[in-house]
This record gives structure tokens, sequence and C-alpha cells, in this order.
């Protein structure tokens, strides 16, 4: 092990048992190794069978399933693959030569908390290649990632990490992981959610159970990082009086945003989530703007998104009633943004109509999905395929409504 390779394993170390450390940048090739000395010395090197748990800081987590592969005609891959031409500076072939198959895998690298950009590169000199990459819980960081024979892409993206802890899981019919470039990134402008069940990460036991907050990040470029802290269950009243929307202004920073969508714990009956419309509802909803403007960051106001109640005329049922009113009524009060995701989540829903909306709900049959050996039917809640068509919503909204700078910083 190198100097360079030396303080990287130190700062690990350090992370692991919470410490501060110097070390902002950790670098990993992955792939079998040659022993031969050259420019990627300064990358820790994993192997197919470099497991979290034995070597401690970096690994595969247990269970994943891995292979790795040296190619020999390193000097023959190309750099022209589709996600290319991001500004970064091309690696050596021979760090793209060598790679792992992680058909289903996550790699676990202990960090201190914080923002972090992260470079991948994924490809390989003979096949084509069909990678997609979520951090933690399911969070959705790029789009799916593709190369054609030769190509190897470079792509960056911003993640956050709490716990001490990065977890890059990677799947596909093809899926490759050459190397990672991980760096601190705290200045990184951050989008911060504040929500319910329909914006959450949703855990991996509940797949294809899934938040569109969860799959908003691959909407945006490196320039944006996207903090997820909706819970389940959460109205706008419940919500701070957790504590949760303090936990996201010890962490905002001027310029940042916080996109806000509560309502449908709102409209309970239970004292400690139920809120009025528009006396209580609002107050709440407001306390949450002027905490983003004392933080000189910018609130953005999202209606809430329907459920999948139809009428006989094939229309959607509202459920929602007032408090969408009261959204729209005080985001013009107060003269902050509005997505008006309820108006986009209708027009969705009633395009596809009642069976096609089943794809976008847990409506799930017996044995179709095997966290779910029962099958479910749930018209509140989202599958990965609904998320993600509302996750796109969400970013087309930014796109004509032209936030700025966030516009400029869409995929």
């Amino acid at each position: 092990m190198n100097k360079a390779q030396g303080s990287q394993a130190v700062a690990m170390e350090a992370a692991a048992e919470g410490q501060a450390v110097s070390v902002t940048s950790w670098k990993f090739n992955f792939g079998p190794d040659s022993g031969r000395a050259d420019e990627t010395e300064d990358y820790l090197r994993v192997t197919a069978t470099t497991s979290y748990e034995d070597r401690g800081g970096y690994g595969f987590e247990a269970g994943s399933l891995v292979y790795e592969k040296q190619r020999s005609g390193d000097d023959d891959v190309s750099d022209t693959g589709n996600h290319n031409n991001q500004g970064q500076t091309t690696m050596s072939a021979r760090l793209r030569s060598s790679f792992c198959i992680p058909l289903k895998a996550s790699f676990i690298v202990d960090l201190p908390d914080g923002t972090y950009q992260v470079l991948l590169v994924a490809g390989d000199e003979l096949a084509e290649t069909v990678t997609r990459v979520k951090a933690g819980e399911g969070r959705l960081v790029l789009p799916t990632i593709r190369t054609l024979p030769g190509q190897c892409a470079e792509v960056r993206f911003s993640v956050v990490v709490r716990g001490g802890r990065l977890r890059l899981s990677f799947s596909g019919p093809a899926p490759r992981i050459n190397a990672l470039e991980i760096t601190l990134a705290n200045q990184t402008m951050t989008v911060f959610l504040a929500g319910d069940s329909t914006v959450t990460d949703q855990p991996e036991s509940g797949y294809p159970y899934c938040g569109w907050g969860q799959l908003l990040p691959a909407q945006f470029k490196h320039d944006v990082a996207v903090d997820n802290h909706a819970q389940s269950g959460r109205s706008s009243r419940s919500f701070i009086n957790e504590g949760r929307l303090s936990a996201i202004m010890e962490r905002m920073k001027p310029e940042d945003f916080l996109f806000i969508q509560f309502g449908h714990n709102d409209e309970k009956p239970d004292p400690e989530r139920g809120t009025d419309p528009f006396t209580t509802y609002k107050e709440y909803l407001k306390k949450y703007i002027d905490a983003a403007r004392e933080a000189k960051a910018r609130p953005v106001l999202v209606t809430p998104v329907h459920r999948r109640y139809f009428a006989d005329d094939g229309t959607l049922t509202d459920t929602h009633g007032d408090y969408i009113i009261a959204v729209r009524e005080l985001a013009e009060e107060e003269d902050i943004p509005l997505i008006d995701l309820a108006e986009r989540s209708r027009l969705l829903f009633e395009q596809v109509g009642v069976e096609g909306t089943k794809e976008d709900f847990m409506w799930v049959l017996p044995g179709e999905y095997v966290n779910f050996p029962s099958g479910v039917e749930d018209n509140t809640h989202f599958q990965e395929r609904g998320a993600r068509r509302l996750a796109q919503q969400v970013a087309e909204a930014i796109r004509e409504m032209q936030l700025q700078p966030l516009q400029m910083y869409l995929r």
C-alpha cells in the first residue's frame, strides 16, 4: 500500500469511529489485482472478494453477487460513451480495462457525514453494458448507464451521506463498475424534501413500493444533491413536532431549496396529525416557509398528489378537497413557487385510466414481487413506475416555471 492509499485507509478507519478526518477524496479501482505498478496506484484496489465486513471501511456488502475481469487490450478502450463530455478528466485506459461485474451488489464506504460528488466509471472494451445505480435504500441517483462495446462512461452525481456510511447498489442485465472517485463537496446546492409516504425513500424490503422523492435525484446533474427527509405517516403538524424540520434547518445553507408536500395525513382526525385546511394546515405550512427564509434558502410548496379513485366517467375523484385549495392560496399569499402536483397527477392518471394506473400504484398480484407474496391493492402509494413518472413531473414543473438555478441543473 502506497502513501496515498494509506492515507485513505486511515481516514476510513477514523470515519468509522466517528473521528474528524482531513482526507476529502477517496478513489477505488475495481477488478482483479494484476500486481503491476502503474498510474492507478493511488487508487484502492477492490476485487470481487473485497468484503466490507472483512476489510472494514470499504468493500462489498455480505450477500453481494460480484464477478471480476481484466481485459488485455488496454489501449483500445474508447472514451466516447454516451455519458461522457461532462468536463471531467478522462481516466487512464489501464484503470478502465479492469472492472467488477456487480450483478446484484452493494458497495459500502465509511465516510464522514456530508455531501459528496461521486465520479463513476462504467464500461467494457468488448461488451455492451447496462448499469443501474442507487444510493442508500433505493434512491435512484442516475439514469440507467448504457455503453456500447469499446465505450466507457464517466458520470457524476451528488449524494448526501448520513450515519457515516455511503452505500451504492448496482444492478442491471450487464452491469460494470470500473472505478469510483468520491470527493467531499459540502458546498453543493441541496434540495431538501419535507413530506409524507408519497415522497419518502421507501426501504428495500418494501420494493417496488417507492416515493417520488426517492427517484428525484436522477433528474438532476451532479450540481444538485437531494436530501429527502420525508417520512411515512407524517403531517405538516407531526413532522414539525417530531423535530424533523429542525433537523433540516441544521443542515440547510443559503440558496438551498426546501420542497414541502403534505396533506394525506393532515386530513386524518387524530389530534397529533390532523389539521384544518384553512387554519392550522396553512399555519403549519407557513412555519416551513419561514424557516427556509430565515436560512436564506428558497421554499417551494407542492400540492398533495392524488390518490387512485376514479368516478364512473373515468375522471379522477379529488379526495384532498380544500387542502389543495389551501396550498394554492398560501403560495399566492406568500409569493413563493408552487408545483401543482395534484393537477399534474390528475392529468397523468386520467391519461392512463383505471387499469393503467395499477402499474403506477401498489397494485401487486400474489407472487408478483417477493416482498408481497400475498399481493396488495393500495390506491395511495406508488410503485417504482408511478414514483418515477411523478419525479419527472416535478422536474418538468421546475423547467416550465423556469425555477432558477434548478432549471439549468436538470438532466
